[in-house]
């Protein structure tokens, strides 16, 4: 198990992605946070509270559940499955999650917000992105690139879930 990044590490990173989304839109109007759970939930609301401390203004943050969504689901299991009052009718949604890999995950979270009304546009912000996309799937903000072997896998860890925060590589088998 090799460490990518450290406590320290995630937070800059998750300052950073916050910085780049405020100076993409010119500030959070209209902005609302969409963290894919369980980790990237966590992360969206960090983001949420660094862009509360740089503006002074709560952007909107809404945790997903993509499970019904999922390409391995039958679609029958997706009836009801919309998120609630999600107010992403003419949002510019961001979308969050801790790791990019083959983009079915953000497929899947795609058709649940776009199930749930008609967003201006969507955009995608990443802890890692470790490359081998089964999809055309790109994201906008990206905390650390770090290509790796498909008998690899990422572990990250958020104070939240896990009693700590850091990233790891760690070889399968």
């Amino acid at each position: 198990m090799n460490q990518l990044m450290s406590a320290d590490d995630v937070g800059r990173a998750i300052r950073r992605i916050a910085h780049q989304i405020l100076e993409q839109h010119g500030g959070v109007d209209g902005v609302v946070l969409v963290g894919i759970e369980t980790r990237g939930s966590h992360l969206a609301d960090r983001l949420q509270q660094v862009i509360a401390e740089f503006e002074g203004i709560e952007v909107p943050c809404i945790h997903l559940d993509v499970t019904a969504f999922r390409d391995d689901k039958p679609k029958a299991d997706r009836a009801g499955a919309a998120m609630q009052s999600s107010g992403i009718e003419g949002a510019t949604v961001v979308l969050v999650d801790d790791v990019l890999y083959t983009g079915r995950t953000v497929r899947a979270a795609m058709d649940a917000i776009t199930m749930s009304g008609r967003a201006a546009r969507i955009q995608l912000a990443v802890l890692i992105d470790r490359g081998h996309r089964e999809l055309p799937v790109r994201p906008d903000y990206v905390g650390k690139n770090t290509p790796t072997a498909r008998d690899e896998r990422i572990s990250v860890h958020v104070e939240e879930v896990d009693g700590s925060d850091g990233v790891w590589i760690v070889k399968a088998g």
